[in-house]
């Protein structure tokens, strides 16, 4: 999916599921899962040795078994791993701080990349490289006031918090209500318990439940 599609999609669904596993079975069944539960887009965090290798092996299954899943990559801090993640199919790349090499990798192959601000300075210096969303990050020392005050001067821009959201109704009011165009939800969501013991039905419940919350916050 070339990247408007993948904002369109950010914003449509609100959410951004945010998972890492070195088990392609458990993370088929954790995509899977998220999928059953309507989401159409998630974030596989780069965080373990030969990692790429799970995502690629994911991204196969989800474009045979789980058709419109748009899988992208988290937690990349170099070019050289962008351009391996997008080789592997990644339609998204999202950073943990700003980094000029990976906006240049990713705008050759018009794909997504959403790195991580905690200035207006650098907000600006993203945009106008190409970025489309930020993430703020980490979103719980920063809070929804600093997406209020961002976006009173540039309502253009688009502010993915990560990191302090959770699941409750209030918070998500508050993210959303201060003009959040999406937020991204790893452990709160799936959370390690609902792995370890394999409760993916769970899951499904979690994932249905919090985008329709999130749906009629946004109305």
């Amino acid at each position: 999916m070339d990247r408007i599609g993948v904002v369109q999609l950010m914003e449509e669904q609100g959410m951004v599921p945010l998972f890492y596993h070195s088990d392609i079975e458990v993370c088929k069944q954790v995509v899977k899962a998220c999928y059953d539960g309507g989401a159409r887009l998630l974030e596989f965090t780069n965080r373990g040795t030969y990692a790429h290798e799970v995502f690629s092996e994911l991204n196969k299954y989800c474009a045979k078994e789980l058709p419109g899943m748009v899988l992208g990559v988290g937690s990349v801090t170099d070019a050289a791993s962008a351009s391996l993640y997008m080789q592997c199919g990644a339609s998204f790349v999202v950073t943990p701080a700003f980094r000029k090499d990976i906006a240049i990798a990713c705008n050759r192959r018009k794909i997504l990349w959403a790195p991580g601000c905690a200035t207006l300075t650098e907000i600006c210096t993203a945009e106008e490289l190409g970025c489309e969303v930020v993430k703020l990050f980490p979103g719980s020392v920063y809070g929804p006031n600093f997406i209020k005050s961002i976006i009173a001067p540039q309502p253009w821009t688009k502010v993915m918090p990560t990191g302090g959201v959770t699941l409750e109704e209030e918070n998500l009011k508050g993210w959303f209500g201060a003009g959040a165009v999406c937020v991204g939800m790893g452990s709160k969501l799936i959370s390690k318990d609902l792995v370890a013991n394999r409760d993916f039905e769970e899951l499904t419940k979690r994932v249905s439940n919090t985008l329709q919350l999130i749906s009629e916050l946004k109305k």
